[in-house]
C-alpha cells in the first residue's frame, strides 16, 4: 500500500502557520528576541553526543514537549464522527532525534526521503511573533473544515478521500487512530526558503509519527462509541475516549467521591465524656441536613447562560446542569475548543462544543486535571478565546436518555469508572414496586449496590413514584456494606464485600 503523505510531500504536505501573509513581523521585534533566546542556546551543541562527559540538550523544551503531546491527545480524543478505536499517544525520544535532525536542516519540504517511507511527518514554520507549538498543531487539526469523513458504508472496497481544501492530510495524520507515537523538535534556522521566499530567523517545527498513517483508502479512524473497539492489548482501559492502558490510568480525583462522603456522620465527636448539660444538643443533630441527601435531591442543576463552571460546586453531584434556551448570544466568554476553563460559560461552552444548541438542554460535565494552555477556535457560531496560562479545564457532553425495564441494573448500562462515570437519564416503566425481588433486587439504602434494579431502587429512594417516569442516576465507588431496609413500600437487602460499584438515584424535576 502506498502512503498518501509519501506521494504529495513535494506538495508542501504540512501547513505553516497561516501562511506568509500572517507570519510576516518584523524580524527585530522584542517578542522575535524573546523566542530566539528561548532556542538558540540549544543549537550550539544539540547534535553533540556527550562523549566527554556532557550530557547532550533536548532540541525541545520540556514544556513544550508536554503541550505538544496534550495537545495531540486532546484533539484526538474529540474527534467528530467519535472514533471507537482512537489510541493515547505518548512521546518517543526516537522520533525526537530523527526531528532535530531533520529541523537542523533548515529545508522547508519533507525528510529525509529514506526515512519517510516508515514515518508519518507534519512540519510548520514562523517568524515574528511568539507561536506555541500549540498553535500549529491546532493549524494542523483545523483542516478538518475541509475534510469529510468516510463512513463505513462508502468505503466497497476503498474509502473516498474526501477534501474540499488546499490539503487534510495534516488533520488525518494528527488522528489517525493506529499512530501511536510522535516526536518534535524546533529549531531557529537563520536562513530559510519558504515557498520562493528567504525568511530570517524562522523557528522550525518538525514532528514525526509513528507508525504512519494516511494511507490511500483507508479512514483514519473507526467511527463508534468511544472506546469500543480498542485493540485486546489495552485491556479494556479508557480514558478521555482514547485506548489507554491501565498502566497509564491517573488515579481518581479527590472530589470524585463527594457524594459519597456527604453520607458520613458530620457532627463533631466529643472529646469528653458527655454530662447531663450535653443531652440537650441531641436536638440540634438536625443541623447535619445540609449534609443529608436530600439536599441533592436532583443531580441536574438549572442554571443561567453566563453560570461559570468555577462559580458551581465541586463533586460528582454537581456535573450535570439544566442550561436554558437563547444562551447563543448571551454574555459569557469561553476560553478553549474541546476542553475548556472553568471560568467559562458552562452552557456557551456546550453550544460551541455542540454538546447541546441554542434550544438549551441537558449538560453532563467532567472536571478535568489543570492544563497549561487553551486554544481559541469558532465553531456553531460562538468564538472561544485562547489562554495561555495554566488552569482547570473540563468537557462537556449531551445527556442522553435510555427506557430501561423493572430489571436493567447501573452495572449493565453504567458502571462506575475512576476517570469518569455517568449515566444516561433514565425513563422506568410502571409497577416495578411489585416485581419480585429475586428478579428485581435492592440492595442497600440511598446508596445501593450496582446490581440493583435501578427503577425499583429509585422507588426505595422516593426519587420516583411507583407510576414510573424518569430519573437521574449516579455511579459511585464501591461500598463494603450495604443495609437494607423497608421504605415506601419496598423492602431492600443487606450484604457485605459485595463486588461492582455502587450507585445513588435523583428526582427529575418536572
Amino acid at each position: 500500500m502506498t502512503s498518501l503523505q509519501t506521494l504529495v510531500s513535494l506538495l508542501g504536505l504540512v501547513l505553516w502557520a497561516g501562511g506568509p501573509s500572517t507570519c510576516l513581523f518584523l524580524p527585530e521585534s522584542p517578542e522575535l528576541r524573546q523566542l530566539l533566546s528561548r532556542y538558540q542556546e540549544e543549537e550550539t551543541d544539540q547534535n553533540s553526543t556527550g562523549g566527554d562527559g556532557g550530557r547532550a540538550r533536548r532540541a525541545i523544551r520540556w514544556s513544550d514537549r508536554e503541550e505538544i503531546l496534550q495537545m495531540h491527545n486532546r484533539l484526538r480524543g474529540g474527534v467528530y464522527p467519535t472514533a471507537s478505536n482512537m489510541e493515547y499517544m505518548v512521546w518517543d525520544d526516537e522520533l525526537e532525534r530523527s526531528a532535530t535532525h531533520w529541523a537542523g536542516v533548515c529545508q522547508w519540504d519533507h525528510g529525509p526521503q529514506d526515512l519517510l517511507m516508515s514515518i508519518g511527518q507534519n512540519l510548520a514554520v514562523h517568524m515574528g511573533r511568539y507561536r506555541s507549538p500549540a498553535y500549529h498543531v491546532q493549524a494542523w487539526y483545523d483542516e478538518v473544515k475541509d475534510y469529510t469523513y468516510p463512513y463505513a458504508q462508502e468505503c466497497n472496497p476503498w474509502c473516498p478521500e474526501r477534501c474540499s481544501g488546499p490539503m487534510c492530510t495534516h488533520y488525518t495524520q494528527l488522528v489517525w487512530a493506529t499512530t501511536t507515537r510522535v516526536g518534535c523538535a524546533v529549531h531557529t534556522c537563520p536562513r530559510m526558503e519558504v515557498w520562493g521566499e528567504v525568511w530570517e530567523n524562522s523557528v522550525y517545527l518538525v514532528c514525526n509519527y509513528s507508525p504512519k498513517g494516511n494511507w490511500i483508502g483507508e479512514a483514519p479512524y473507526q467511527h463508534g462509541r468511544p472506546c469500543s473497539q480498542c485493540p485486546p492489548s489495552y485491556g479494556g482501559g479508557c480514558k478521555n475516549n482514547l485506548c489507554l492502558k491501565d498502566t497509564h490510568t491517573r488515579t481518581e480525583s479527590e472530589d470524585m467521591n463527594e457524594v459519597e462522603k456527604s453520607q458520613r456522620p458530620l457532627l463533631p465527636r466529643p472529646t469528653t465524656k458527655p454530662t447531663p448539660k450535653p443531652k440537650p444538643a441531641a436536638p440540634k443533630r438536625p443541623m447535619a441536613r445540609a449534609s443529608s441527601p436530600k439536599t441533592n435531591t436532583y443531580l441536574a442543576q438549572i442554571i443561567k447562560c453566563e453560570t461559570r463552571l468555577r462559580d458551581k460546586c465541586k463533586g460528582a453531584s454537581c456535573n450535570r446542569f439544566k442550561c436554558p434556551a437563547n444562551c447563543l448570544n448571551k454574555k459569557g466568554n469561553i476560553w478553549g475548543t474541546l476542553f475548556y476553563d472553568v471560568l467559562s460559560s458552562i452552557c456557551r461552552a456546550a453550544i460551541h462544543y455542540g454538546a447541546i444548541d441554542n434550544n438549551g438542554g441537558l449538560v453532563d460535565v467532567t472536571r478535568m486535571d489543570k492544563f497549561p494552555f487553551f486554544v481559541k477556535a469558532t465553531k456553531n457560531r460562538i468564538e472561544s478565546l485562547s489562554k495561555y496560562q495554566p488552569s482547570n479545564a473540563f468537557s462537556v457532553a449531551k445527556v442522553e436518555e435510555m427506557s430501561v425495564d423493572c430489571y436493567t441494573t447501573v452495572a449493565e448500562i453504567c458502571p462506575f469508572k475512576k476517570s469518569s462515570s455517568s449515566c444516561p437519564r433514565v425513563f422506568c416503566p410502571t409497577n416495578c414496586k411489585v416485581q419480585p425481588s429475586y428478579w428485581s433486587p435492592v440492595i442497600g439504602n440511598t446508596i445501593y449496590s450496582d446490581s440493583s434494579s435501578i427503577c425499583k431502587a429509585a422507588i426505595h429512594a422516593g426519587t420516583m413514584k411507583a407510576e414510573g417516569g424518569y430519573i437521574d442516576v449516579l455511579p459511585l465507588v464501591r461500598r463494603k456494606n450495604y443495609v437494607g431496609v423497608l421504605k415506601n413500600g419496598v423492602q431492600s437487602e443487606s450484604k457485605s464485600n459485595t463486588e461492582g460499584g455502587s450507585f445513588r438515584t435523583f428526582a427529575v424535576r418536572e
